[in-house]
């Protein structure tokens, strides 16, 4: 049996990158995914389309996830069509790399709308809908390192990213005392080759491939960055039943980065 045979997984952020990866792999195992972006609508849809093409199940849906209409929305159409909600990857996220002292209102509200309130308004709708289907479910929060130790190059990023490690404990906590049959954890990946890092890299004025090899590589231990699969693994482990046991916490996929 496939490690998710039966579930339903909504994953934002899914049309690229990390969602991406994760997306691939929970189809493989047999969920139900439902891709959502705001921002890449026709990769998301194609994404969707290449699931379907090699056998697996997807369906693509716009959200804006700083948007609470739109989730009530997306997770209404979830309940409609598959009538319920087994897994939550709220990965959708984005970057500046700018200090404190160059980062403006607009810069600081950007990022914390999409990877603080976005993950806030996920976490919140889920739950509603997942409390009462009886069968167990999980909540996945991407954080990062960068919610763990600081960068001063991407400080509002930092301080977005550590809001989504607290409130993920919290949302864990409430659903354990309640009884409710759902897991809430973080995962915090290092340095991933996706194009979130080619948006640090035009930040900061650099090629692509220099600021990898020059700037991020060197901050690995391990010697090499990560892949989308490497992340997507521990979703899978956490979106599976194989972690009943196993809310609250924080899972730190970063080739050593933090081990320093």
């Amino acid at each position: 049996m496939k490690r998710l045979e039966g579930k339903v997984a909504i994953i934002t952020g899914g049309a690229a990158g990390m969602g991406k990866g994760t997306a691939e792999l929970f189809a493989k195992e047999g969920a139900k995914v439902v891709i959502t972006t705001d921002a890449k609508v026709v990769e998301g849809k194609a994404l969707a389309e290449k699931i379907k093409k090699e056998g697996g199940e997807a369906i693509f849906l716009k959200l804006d996830v700083t948007k609470e209409s739109d989730w009530k929305s997306v997770i209404s159409e979830v309940i409609k069509r598959y009538g319920k909600l087994n897994i939550l990857v709220n990965n959708a996220g984005v970057a500046l790399c700018k200090t404190i002292e160059e980062t403006s209102l607009d810069d600081w509200n950007w990022q914390m709308d999409i990877n603080s309130t976005g993950v806030f308004l996920g976490t919140k709708y889920a739950i509603e809908a997942m409390k009462g289907n009886g069968e167990l479910c999980s909540i996945i929060n991407r954080g990062s390192v960068d919610g763990i130790i600081g960068d001063r190059e991407v400080a509002a990023y930092c301080a977005s990213k550590g809001s989504v490690r607290l409130l993920t404990k919290a949302a864990a906590l409430q659903c354990a005392e309640m009884r409710y049959t759902i897991r809430v954890n973080a995962v915090h990946p290092g340095g991933v080759d996706t194009p979130m890092l080619e948006g640090e890299a035009k930040d900061l004025g650099l090629p692509h491939k220099e600021y990898l090899e020059k700037t991020m590589v060197p901050l690995h231990p391990i010697g090499f960055l990560g892949e989308p699969i490497d992340i997507a693994y521990m979703d899978l482990y956490l979106a599976s039943d194989e972690s009943r046991w196993v809310t609250g916490a924080d899972f730190i996929i970063d080739g050593g980065y933090t081990a320093r």
